[in-house]
């Protein structure tokens, strides 16, 4: 589960994103927003039967880019360990 940020459209993205990522055993453990940085902590899941379904690191930064430009614009930086 993803920790709140003190805005309530960057929760509602992470929320949408942890819920992706979920469904293939991955995590977001911790995100930090200060101004218009976030920094995301992806942890991915684990699926021996169809590896190419988790998303890898540049997928999740790709699906917070194009949710952050709709859903919180100011946010403009976006960092995923």
């Amino acid at each position: 589960m993803v920790h709140s940020t003190s805005d309530k459209n960057v929760d509602f993205v992470l929320e949408q994103i942890q819920t992706m990522v979920a469904s293939e055993g991955g995590t977001l453990p911790t995100a930090t927003l200060d101004g218009n940085s976030l920094k995301v902590k992806y942890t991915p899941g684990v699926n021996e039967e169809c590896p190419e379904c988790v998303p890898t690191h540049d997928m999740v930064v790709q699906f917070l880019t194009a949710s952050l430009s709709i859903h919180a614009p100011h946010v403009t930086e976006i960092e995923v360990s």
